[in-house]
């Protein structure tokens, strides 16, 4: 980890925040660094059942700092593609995608270009009412590079992507929810996040990563494969200690005990 981003862990949560504030979060190599590096670190943990992202300062991130990218776009895209097939500026987004646990991004201020994309990876994307929102590398002459594409193909319809692209302009909270880039609007996105998270982290770990497992499968897999894989995830979870335990605390209305996933 590097000082570009912060994690804590408490209570099963790992409280992810880009540290840049005094730039707006703006990404420069060492914020891709620090980012990807704090994916890698999460992705092993079994004993973390939630993650929330979130921006230091004024802003989630305001995009990719320009000056420090003298090159252009992310400046890295001759970097080594890892076993998903994303460079490292695709990590920083696709990565929180692939983590096996739940990821709320927590949104403020504003969400530009390489911060939209980053956002847009987390499993759930919870926004103050004044963010303001823009997939900005056409401004700059460049092309969204950071996997937003595949992501977006399932939240948004394909006229209103391309008018995004096309045109790099800002729009409101309001309208993305609309959209379906955003889940929903909360005045404290953050404290609306942790109480989520919270509410996610007591269910069991097991189940949640076998969830969004075959949550995430359903952006391409056809639906033969999607049958075959809701029966594996749920023959991995039934009756097994933690559905028991699960379903025990729901009769004697008490808070579930479990261990770490497997």
């Amino acid at each position: 980890m590097n000082d570009r981003v912060s994690t804590t862990i408490t209570d099963h949560i790992a409280d992810v925040r880009l540290a840049r504030a005094d730039k707006m979060n703006a990404i420069d190599p060492a914020m891709f660094e620090g980012i990807g590096a704090a994916i890698d670190a999460l992705h092993p943990r079994k004993d973390v059942r939630c993650v929330v992202l979130s921006g230091e300062g004024r802003a989630f991130c305001a995009g990719l700092d320009m000056t420090s990218m003298a090159g252009g776009g992310s400046g890295l895209s001759r970097n080594e593609r890892n076993d998903q097939g994303a460079i490292l500026p695709q990590h920083v987004t696709w990565g929180w995608r692939n983590l096996p646990m739940p990821v709320i991004a927590a949104v403020h201020g504003v969400a530009f270009g390489g911060g939209f994309q980053i956002m847009s990876g987390a499993d759930i994307r919870i926004a103050a009412p004044d963010t303001r929102f823009a997939i900005r590398e056409s401004y700059w002459g460049l092309v969204p590079d950071m996997a937003g594409f595949p992501i977006w193909r399932g939240l948004v319809r394909d006229d209103v992507l391309r008018e995004l692209v096309y045109t790099s302009r800002e729009f409101g909270a309001e309208e993305a929810l609309h959209h379906g880039f955003i889940t929903r609007i909360a005045e404290d996105p953050h404290a609306a996040a942790l109480a989520l998270a919270h509410d996610i982290a007591a269910k069991s770990p097991n189940a949640i990563r076998g969830a969004k497992r075959l949550c995430s499968m359903a952006f391409d897999a056809d639906p033969r494969a999607m049958l075959e894989a809701e029966t594996y995830e749920q023959v991995k979870v039934i009756g097994q200690p933690p559905m028991m335990e699960q379903v025990a605390a729901n009769i004697q209305k008490r808070p579930a005990r479990f261990g770490d996933a497997d």
